[in-house]
């Protein structure tokens, strides 16, 4: 029997999904946090603790949606009272308006307003700002006592079933 042929690659729903799984690794992280980790001081006592780091990502996308004139921008978060669960909540609508955005942007003509060189360059950046703070966030939780799991630090780096 012949085999069937393989769908053609399609580079920009490929970006999408790409970011769309970055946005649920960062989802995954938080889930695997101990709550004693969320808002501990850092043991130096200088620096941000996993909330605000949280908030911080979430914000840094909302101040991008705001630069490149987005129509649905969410609510910002509070580094000093959000919980876990509402920075689980605004991760997935600061993508989802996020989202919107890259859509649009490879759908056009590529470019980001008020990004160089293009949208493939903006997904770069918006992806490396993620996996920079979610380092420090692991970072974090180990310094202060409440490293993650082997599992959830493995499972991180599972793109293909996350």
């Amino acid at each position: 029997m012949p085999r069937k042929a393989a769908a053609p690659f399609v580079l920009p729903e490929a970006l999408i999904s790409a970011y769309a799984t970055n946005n649920r690794i960062n989802v995954y992280l938080l889930e695997a946090l101990e709550d004693e980790a969320w808002r501990a001081e850092p043991p130096d006592g200088k620096g941000r603790t996993i909330a605000a780091i949280a908030s911080h990502m979430h914000n840094v996308r909302l101040m991008w949606l705001k630069a490149v004139g987005a129509t649905s921008i969410p609510p910002k978060l509070e580094r000093s009272s959000v919980t876990k669960a509402e920075a689980i909540e605004a991760f997935d609508k600061s993508w989802n308006a996020m989202q919107e955005v890259l859509q649009s942007a490879v759908n056009g003509d590529g470019r980001v307003k008020g990004f160089k060189p293009d949208v493939a360059g903006f997904f770069g950046y918006l992806i490396s700002h993620d996996a920079h703070h979610r380092g420090q966030m692991v970072m974090l939780a180990r310094q202060m006592g409440h490293p993650l799991n082997q599992s959830a630090m493995f499972g991180m780096w599972e793109w293909g079933s996350r």
